[in-house]
């Protein structure tokens, strides 16, 4: 009956930190994986997260299964996370929401209904962009394409030639687009640019299809969400408020990864649409994996709804986010002490977890084979991924296979 079947050739980050893990050298650095780690490399427990499972043990609450869509405070959280307490969108009940498995689930729900209810329509994604975004969507059953974003020459954003190869799409085309602290190369959109390009996507009435798995890591909270609360704000080509989605995770901003913490929210132009959405999401959940679990999601909940945990929440956010910012200055000191004729400027204009280093896979082969220092063979780094103890070695280490 399976004879047929393949081999799976394994996911080339997880195969990657499976090696490193099988690595006898003691200075070996893993900056592969896409987790937060500490100054001490251990991935942190956050204190607000703790005293809020605390409380949600101490309830000794019964576990029946959860509505489909998910818990009722979650996602009233999670709304005002993403749009501000008391957006006009939130008001007038525009917003379909659901608890997902990871913003990964949400993303996958969304490329359901899609391929479902805009038949025809195909998908866009950055190029580069994270490798499972194109998986998903393929996976759906929808043709998916890449559109110009990373430079390497500069290190930063080709917005012309984004906006340019948009302009051409067809309408009804779905936009795949890091809200901020793009992955893999750290490069995001301005604010400027997002006002550019939010009327453009609008005239060619394209589906924009926000991936918020960083929110916190790039400026701040409200800042990282922008781009969401703009689009909320614009008006589509019809007059209409624009519809969009966006898929956000609690993972790396509270430290939550296995308990899979996500939402997938649908904005749409009123709330009848709305509650049509959100009654085929949840078709589309029941079809998958019917509900999702009760215990991470009732810790962001009580993070986010207790104003004492929250204001806890925020500033330690606030310090991993500085402790991102203060390895990426050491790397660029380091790099420009070795080379002083490169310039190494957009390790500090890039932001959020992850760089692009500008190695090529032959150079991260040898930062892996001599140096024990792990990268995806993309050149991507994981910023989050340094320390104190490991940063200037990296630096040196990254300077030798780039001279060589």
């Amino acid at each position: 009956m399976f004879e047929h079947v393949e081999p799976f050739a394994g996911d080339p980050i997880l195969s990657l930190n499976e090696d490193f893990q099988k690595d006898s050298r003691p200075h070996r650095i893993n900056l592969s994986i896409g987790i937060y780690f500490d100054d001490a490399g251990r991935i942190p427990v956050l204190d607000s997260v703790r005293r809020a499972e605390a409380k949600v043990v101490a309830r000794n609450a019964p576990k029946p299964y959860l509505p489909i869509e998910g818990a009722a405070n979650f996602r009233e959280q999670v709304q005002a996370l993403l749009f501000g307490a008391g957006h006009e969108a939130l008001a007038g009940k525009r917003v379909a929401t659901i608890q997902s498995v990871g913003s990964s689930g949400g993303l996958k729900v969304g490329a359901d209904f899609i391929a479902r209810w805009l038949p025809g329509s195909e998908v866009w994604v950055s190029d580069p962009s994270w490798e499972n975004h194109r998986s998903m969507f393929e996976g759906a059953g929808l043709a998916v394409h890449s559109y110009p974003y990373y430079d390497p020459a500069t290190g930063a954003l080709s917005f012309e030639a984004m906006c340019d190869a948009l302009r051409r799409i067809p309408a009804k085309s779905v936009v795949l687009i890091h809200a901020c602290c793009h992955n893999p190369t750290g490069v995001d959109l301005s604010t400027a640019q997002w006002d550019a390009l939010i009327p453009l996507l609008a005239e060619r009435e394209l589906l924009p299809y926000l991936d918020l798995a960083y929110q916190g890591f790039g400026t701040g909270l409200a800042e990282d969400a922008y781009a969401v609360r703009a689009l909320a704000a614009a008006r589509g080509k019809d007059g209409r408020p624009m519809s969009f989605a966006v898929a956000n995770s609690f993972s790396k901003s509270m430290s939550l990864y296995g308990e899979r913490c996500g939402a997938l929210s649908v904005v749409c132009a009123d709330a009848g649409e709305a509650v049509n959405v959100l009654g085929q999401l949840k078709f589309t959940v029941r079809r998958n994996y019917s509900s999702p679990p009760i215990h991470g999601g009732q810790i962001v909940a009580a993070v986010l709804g207790e104003p004492e945990l929250r204001t806890a929440w925020e500033a330690e956010l606030a310090a991993m986010r500085e402790r991102i910012k203060a390895m990426r200055k050491v790397l660029h000191a380091t790099l420009t002490a070795k080379m002083p004729a490169r310039d190494f400027g957009y390790f500090l204009s890039q932001q959020g977890m992850f760089s692009y280093t500008g190695l090529d896979p032959r150079q991260v082969d040898r930062l892996r084979e001599e140096f024990a220092v792990y990268l995806v063979r993309s050149g991507r780094l994981c910023v989050a991924g340094l320390n104190s103890g490991n940063v200037e070695a990296t630096g040196l280490a990254m300077a030798a296979v780039l001279d060589g």
